[in-house]
């Protein structure tokens, strides 16, 4: 049986239950390959921008799954996207991208990566966004410090954490949103947690947190969504013959 784009995006979404979740984002597959062929190698990017397709065409991937895909509705720059597809059609790329059902996902999801990575416990949804919580929120075992926390992300996800001390003391309990889920925080404030880790934030999300009090630990858009696309691989390579790549491109934010 031939490895096609559309067998690969077919399972993942079912994996995803890309269907069932009403995202801005066209989940599924993108982009076709303008002549068929065989998926020897697929690679994993949190954004589908132009370096990562560069990336991607250096390494010979044929399909790229991303967490930001080049397809929204309503559609988000439309001459940038439509530069990216060109760029993708004229290497005979594929393109997958799976926006909120994989921040989601309670195994493969980039909030339920960053509960694992923590060791949190007594995990729980948290973070409702259009209807649906796309984060978890847990308690560690044993109280720590805002810095504490952030050396391990720093570590693990190779960024460089902005904390925010407005609490008082050590954390117990933390709500997690990764990306831009800064707008969580009054759910964290109304669930009584001690921290808020997420992604990005604005001036009006540092205001509120230092008026009610609570710990803001900001890790980076990009860092805090590798979790996801990285889960994938190893569910890929055990459904499919094909090779495994992650794309790294870091942004300095």
């Amino acid at each position: 049986m031939r490895t096609t784009a559309r067998n690969i995006a077919d399972f993942l979404n079912r994996e995803l239950r890309v269907r069932n979740i009403h995202d801005a984002s066209v989940n599924g597959l993108q982009v076709k390959f303008k002549k068929d062929k065989d998926v020897r190698v697929v690679g994993f990017a949190v954004d589908g921008c132009l370096s990562t397709f560069e990336k991607a065409k250096k390494l010979q991937v044929d399909l790229i799954v991303v967490h930001h895909g080049i397809k929204w509705k309503p559609q988000k720059d439309r001459e940038t996207a439509e530069r990216r597809a060109e760029f993708l059609l004229k290497n005979n790329l594929a393109l997958y991208a799976v926006h909120l059902p994989l921040d989601l996902h309670p195994l493969y999801g980039n909030n339920a990566g960053l509960c694992r990575l923590l060791e949190l416990r007594d995990i729980r949804k948290f973070g409702g966004y259009h209807g649906i919580k796309i984060g978890y929120q847990g308690v560690f075992r044993k109280a720590v410090s805002p810095g504490d926390v952030s050396r391990i992300l720093n570590r693990r996800l190779k960024t460089r954490c902005c904390i925010h001390e407005f609490g008082r003391g050590k954390i117990n309990t933390i709500g997690i949103v990764s990306g831009g889920g800064g707008g969580s925080l009054k759910e964290a404030v109304k669930e009584r947690l001690d921290c808020l880790l997420t992604g990005e934030i604005d001036l009006a999300v540092y205001n509120t947190a230092r008026e009610y009090g609570i710990h803001l630990i900001v890790g980076g858009h990009y860092a805090t969504e590798t979790p996801g696309v990285r889960a994938l691989m190893p569910l890929i390579q055990e459904h499919f013959p094909v090779e495994t790549v992650f794309i790294d491109d870091p942004k300095d934010l």
